[in-house]
């Protein structure tokens, strides 16, 4: 693939929209299930959802660590706000998973949305190419709102319709 027309690699689409099989999959369980499968596919879908939320603050890390050792840059997001909202997805995270899972369900998709709305601003720091920047913008939204769905969908289900 020419990356002058997709700067993003086809392994990081395809490892990307992978990761949505999960989500899709055990929000389906959830739902479609018998007892005890749909439960165990609820806290399937809270561990998996925690993992993701964890994983997307730490690409914040990843993304400052060419920064370590280097001089102050003056900059407030990159010297210091970037690694404390680095860990905050991740404690979130963990907190969802000590509640009711429904409720952890929608905090962890809420948590994606707000991660996802900030992301759009500050990842200018961590690109380097605005056509890399977009595309892996496109994706992330897709990547976003279909993980919040199925959260949310699983918690609905949960809260609403099963009995």
């Amino acid at each position: 693939m020419n990356t002058s027309t997709h700067p993003i690699p086809n392994l990081v689409s395809k490892l990307s929209y992978a990761g949505l099989i999960p989500f899709v999959g055990l929000a389906l369980l959830v739902q479609l299930a018998p007892t005890p499968l749909n439960y165990l596919s609820a806290e399937s879908l809270a561990g998996y959802g925690a993992v993701i939320t964890s994983f997307m603050g730490a690409l914040h890390w990843g993304a400052s660590l060419h920064t370590l050792g280097n001089a102050p840059s003056g900059d407030r997001w990159v010297d210091r706000n970037a690694w404390i909202w680095g860990v905050i997805p991740a404690l979130v995270a963990w907190v969802a998973l000590h509640i009711y899972i429904p409720v952890g369900l929608l905090i962890m998709a809420s948590t994606l949305i707000i991660q996802r709305n900030l992301d759009q601003n500050t990842y200018r720091y961590y690109f380097s190419n605005d056509d890399a920047r977009e595309a892996f913008m496109v994706m992330r939204n897709r990547l976003t709102y279909i993980a919040a769905a199925c959260l949310t969908w699983a918690a609905v289900v949960i809260l609403f319709i099963q009995v």
